[in-house]
């Protein structure tokens, strides 16, 4: 990965404008607008709101936001544990 976020392998599909045929990669998604690929849409776009996410994601907006939530509770507790340590 280099200054823009991209792995080569992101850089040849966006330079080609092919979709990525790697979908076995855990940057690989299924919207062939931006190459089916997370980082190119997270490069092209910048910060997404939950729908742009559900779009790219072929989840509805509601499990985005319980995906969000849960991931923020997780995200407070494990704070909260490491300011309890210091």
């Amino acid at each position: 990965m280099r200054g823009d976020g991209l792995l080569h392998c992101s850089k040849k599909c966006v330079q080609l404008d092919i979709d990525c045929p790697h979908n076995d990669c855990k940057h690989w998604i299924d919207y062939p607008k931006e190459n089916n690929c997370t980082l190119v849409s997270i490069n092209q776009n910048g910060s997404m709101t939950l729908r742009q996410i559900a779009e790219r994601l072929q989840l509805s907006f509601a499990r985005i936001k319980q995906i969000e939530t849960k991931a923020l509770i997780k995200i407070r507790k494990h704070t909260t544990s490491l300011n309890s340590f210091f």
